[in-house]
């Protein structure tokens, strides 16, 4: 008898760490997921139209704006906020310039804005879906589809006709569960759905 209750509590404190542990994960992941949305700025750039010219404009700005070098010095999300926010003339300057310098004279705004992101996927990198810091750009209109990228850390390069993700970039910036979690986001995605639930309920 008393072996039988031995063997009940063992595996009552068995079943109980198991969980006590996969809590301990849960949780950890859920505050580098946290870490990761709170120390990013989106670009996010929307075209006039869905029209081809239009699109292809949208990328030349994307382009100039990658390569301005307009956050350099940033040292986290909070410089390059604040640099973002000051040079927010010079962000619609380079915007219209190059958009003149292609035959169009639309109008250009820029903004820093909290936006929700579903989970995007570019290159190597998937940033997972949620709330986000986001140097917005609309072009004219800005009815037409939009493009994204992070802007700080710098993981988005200019290459040419493309934009290519930024591997040194992401291999300094970044903790290990982090490139973990950009990286191979199925691990995380069921996970990141309950903690974010969780986070509601507990509001």
């Amino acid at each position: 008898m008393k072996t039988k209750k031995f063997n009940i509590i063992f595996i009552g404190g068995f079943i109980l760490a198991v969980i006590l542990s996969n809590t301990g994960s849960f949780i950890r992941d859920g505050m580098e997921l946290d870490n990761l949305r709170n120390s990013v700025l989106r670009l996010h750039i929307l075209a006039e139209s869905d029209s081809e010219h239009d699109q292809n404009l949208k990328l030349k700005v994307r382009d100039e704006l990658l390569k301005s070098g307009i956050l350099d010095g940033a040292e986290n999300l909070s410089d390059a906020e604040n640099i973002a926010r000051e040079r927010l003339p010079e962000i619609v300057s380079i915007s219209e310039k190059t958009l003149m310098e292609n035959g169009c004279n639309l109008p250009v705004t820029a903004e820093l804005t909290d936006m929700y992101f579903d989970e995007r996927v570019y290159g190597d990198i998937t940033m997972p879906e949620g709330d986000y810091k986001a140097l917005r750009i609309k072009i004219g209109s800005a009815k037409g589809h939009n493009w994204w990228c992070v802007m700080y850390p710098p993981l988005c390069l200019p290459m040419a006709c493309e934009v290519k993700d930024n591997p040194e970039t992401t291999a300094v910036f970044f903790s290990e569960k982090q490139k973990d979690i950009i990286k191979k986001p199925e691990k995380y995605r069921i996970r990141f759905a309950l903690w974010d639930k969780l986070k509601k309920i507990l509001r």
